[in-house]
């Protein structure tokens, strides 16, 4: 991956909160519970997802980092949900657990060295996982799931 493209991705990372930020605003608690009709999850449950996802995220990155070959473990996303009681919490603190491990972890990307960028380890799904396979997933995520947030909310309150 060439420079241009890390910063274009680094900036996207960074962006992220505030595309969430931007798909809640104004949500009341009935369109943040609202249930998709295709069973999906509701905005609320995307957010807490998304909360725990990030914190998740920002110590992946840094163990790509800092261990040698770290193993990068796999997680049971509909468990987290289920047993976090993502559809009864309020959303206000998942919300500031998004911006704090973007803003830190935004931080580290933009000083890393051209050997922290080549480091990977081995994720328990899916094998070989670098750095910047982190970056790409990563830059992407927050994005969808605000598109995922608006569509949760249109389901049931179209505009």
């Amino acid at each position: 991956m060439d420079h241009a493209r890390r910063r274009d991705l680094i900036a996207r990372y960074a962006d992220g909160h505030r595309a969430v930020m931007d798909a809640v605003c104004g949500a009341t608690d009935t369109e943040l519970d609202a249930r998709p009709l295709d069973d999906a999850w509701t905005a609320r449950e995307v957010v807490h997802h998304l909360a725990d996802s990030e914190m998740t995220s920002a110590i992946r990155l840094r163990r790509l980092i800092v261990e040698e070959a770290p193993i990068i473990d796999a997680y049971d996303e509909a468990a987290f949900a289920r047993r976090l009681r993502y559809g009864s919490r309020p959303v206000g603190a998942a919300l500031d657990a998004i911006s704090a491990a973007r803003r830190t972890t935004a931080e580290i990307l933009d000083v890393l060295t051209e050997d922290e960028w080549s480091r990977a380890g081995t994720h328990s799904e899916s094998g070989r996982y670098g750095v910047e396979d982190w970056l790409e997933l990563y830059a992407a995520h927050a994005h969808e799931h605000a598109e995922q947030i608006r569509r949760a909310r249109a389901a049931r309150f179209p505009d």
